[in-house]
């Protein structure tokens, strides 16, 4: 598989192309699974919960993997830009799929502001995403990013407890509450962010003006600001 992927071209893409399929199969998939309270809800909670869903199962996939990925090659932590592996390029190319695919769900099943801005943060993660991919370069630099998926999984299960009307006051939200905000928030998104940052400045004349601009702009896009100023200024409210 190593070989495939460092010889051949279509590796990535083709790779992008299936995880949409998945992403598409797995919507499909949680129709049967949705809860009675949520359907009673109507068709745009009903869509929410999917969603959502979908989201947390990319989020504990790609936050997991792109720990891994470190762990299994950590070489690539000195070498964010030429190096590294078969798998981290396969994570990689994964998200692109998913954010393809949730961009698509949102503009045919959610044009409202919230989605809107989010689908310009997607735009912009899926050509950097993909520019890494096309070129096997900062593929390290996008695994970084991803780690921020660690804390999005207590993000997306908050949004869960929310619309099944969980109360506030229940073990499970407090715990989810305390891990999001209080643990993950902190270290794999603020941290992270930060040290991306950092990385960028330090590292400028490595990085061509055009991923330069674009990977600035998708770092700092309305995914980490608009969501998070909405749950710190209402703890009860959801993101869309």
């Amino acid at each position: 598989m190593a070989d495939i992927a460092n010889n051949s071209e279509i590796f990535g893409p083709v790779a992008s192309g299936l995880s949409f399929v998945a992403f598409a199969v797995i919507h499909f998939l949680l129709r049967p699974l949705t809860p009675n309270s949520v359907l009673k809800s109507g068709t745009q909670t009903t869509w929410k919960w999917r969603n959502i869903c979908n989201s947390l199962v990319h989020s504990i996939l790609t936050g997991t993997w792109a720990i891994l990925s470190f762990y299994w090659h950590p070489k690539m932590a000195e070498d964010l830009i030429g190096t590294h592996s078969t798998s981290s390029l396969l994570l990689v190319s994964v998200s692109i799929g998913y954010f393809i695919y949730d961009f698509i769900d949102m503009l045919l099943n959610h044009r409202k502001r919230s989605s809107y801005e989010l689908m310009i943060h997607h735009f912009f993660v899926i050509i950097c995403f993909g520019l890494s991919v096309l070129t096997r370069q900062y593929i390290g630099y996008a695994v970084v990013a991803l780690l921020v998926e660690v804390n999005s999984i207590f993000l997306h299960t908050r949004q869960l407890m929310i619309i099944k009307g969980v109360p506030r006051q229940h073990s499970g939200y407090r715990l989810n509450s305390l891990l999001n905000i209080g643990r993950t928030f902190l270290i794999f998104r603020i941290l992270t962010l930060g040290w991306m940052t950092r990385w960028l400045v330090i590292h400028r004349d490595q990085v061509p003006f055009f991923a330069y601009t674009t990977g600035s702009i998708g770092k700092f896009g309305c995914h980490s600001a608009n969501e998070y100023c909405s749950v710190l200024s209402n703890p009860r409210r959801g993101f869309y």
